[in-house]
């Protein structure tokens, strides 16, 4: 490994954390500062190899759901939602379309439902109930639904708690908690780009009640805007200490800020926004500094599919979801599409196997030969 930035600093951090040393946000904010990527990729990949079967490369077959674009909450991030009272272009998807997607994600060996939707000021808790109770009933499939921003707009709604509020959710059929709305958990950055969203200590105290009720959550992060580097560690600062507390986050994912049909694009000077560069650098310190967190997922969706595979040399041991249906970040002009087949090609040329796996990491299918 070179010394990176000349005086030694970057091989010190990586040595230290390799020989199984925690990293303070010091630390971090050296590797992010540096250029070494390769040195920077070789020790998350690693890192990487020490907790998941370094032969194997997972990913599952899923389906995105976007149940409302209705959202009163004006994230200036956002391309994908619609105001209240738009008749236009606001929707709220009925049981029978949201049936028909599940079956055709059943009927190609999908095993999740990724749900997600806007803060609709319409939809209490019996609506959320109702809705699981019957998807439950009908098939036999993983929920994994419902951001932290979400359930606190569901809590504060139905006039509930949020563990009041988790408990009977779970009750009701959601199996586990995806990362969403976590942006940068920094209240001077959700300041600029979402000031009536979920605060930060909010968003990480719904997923503190998750992890207590046994409900089982990821964590993310979306970077490239107005936050500074030091704000990128302090995130995932504040998720390693909640991982820490409780062990209940069974993943990491980050991707770029897609600034297409956004209010905020304007304030992010194109100059600045990250390259593949900054994005496989990111990932691998977020490997390396996230020492309790088993699994990194790749951002493919964002990235495209090269650079999701080079992901997988940078800390990745996850290629995330072939994703029958994106419509978010999609709405935010990037459009990557990928089959199981693309999956298994892209993996098998790594020399790796491909896994499928469902949502809480176990094996589904192993593509062996």
């Amino acid at each position: 490994m070179s010394a990176g930035n000349g005086n030694g600093l970057v091989r010190d951090v990586l040595d230290r954390s390799l020989s199984g040393e925690r990293l303070s946000d010091a630390d971090a904010l050296t590797l992010l500062r540096s250029r070494d990527l390769v040195a920077v990729g070789q020790a998350a990949d690693a890192l990487r190899a020490r907790k998941t079967d370094p032969a194997k490369v997972t990913f599952i077959i899923d389906r995105n759901v976007n149940y409302t674009n209705i959202c009163h909450t004006d994230c200036d991030f956002c391309a994908f939602y619609r105001r209240p009272g738009d008749r236009r272009e606001g929707y709220l998807l009925p049981k029978t379309v949201i049936f028909k997607k599940i079956e055709e994600t059943l009927a190609i060996g999908g095993t999740g439902l990724l749900m997600q939707g806007g803060h609709h000021p319409d939809l209490g808790i019996e609506f959320y109930e109702d809705l699981f109770r019957s998807i439950k009933g009908r098939y036999k499939i993983h929920l994994h639904a419902l951001s932290p921003p979400e359930i606190q707009h569901i809590s504060r709604r139905s006039k509930l708690s949020v563990p009041e509020t988790l408990t009977r959710l779970r009750d009701s059929g959601l199996d586990s908690i995806p990362g969403g709305g976590a942006e940068i958990l920094v209240d001077r950055v959700r300041d600029v780009i979402a000031p009536k969203k979920t605060r930060s200590e909010e968003w990480l105290g719904v997923m503190r009640d998750a992890h207590r009720l046994g409900i089982s959550t990821t964590a993310t992060m979306m970077y490239g805007h107005v936050e500074t580097l030091e704000e990128r560690v302090e995130h995932m600062r504040k998720i390693r200490e909640l991982q820490d507390e409780q062990h209940g986050f069974r993943a990491f994912i980050s991707w770029t800020f897609q600034p297409h049909g956004t209010r905020l694009a304007p304030a992010v000077p194109v100059e600045s926004m990250p390259t593949s560069f900054d994005y496989l650098l990111t990932q691998a310190v977020s490997r390396i500094y996230l020492d309790n967190v088993d699994h990194i997922q790749s951002s493919w969706v964002t990235q495209g599919m090269k650079v999701g595979q080079v992901a997988l040399s940078f800390g990745a041991d996850d290629l995330g979801s072939v994703m029958i249906e994106e419509n978010v970040v999609s709405a935010a002009g990037t459009t990557h599409r990928a089959s199981t087949d693309d999956f298994v090609r892209t993996i098998r040329a790594l020399g790796k196997i491909p896994v499928q796996r469902d949502t809480l990491y176990r094996e589904v299918k192993v593509f062996s030969g």
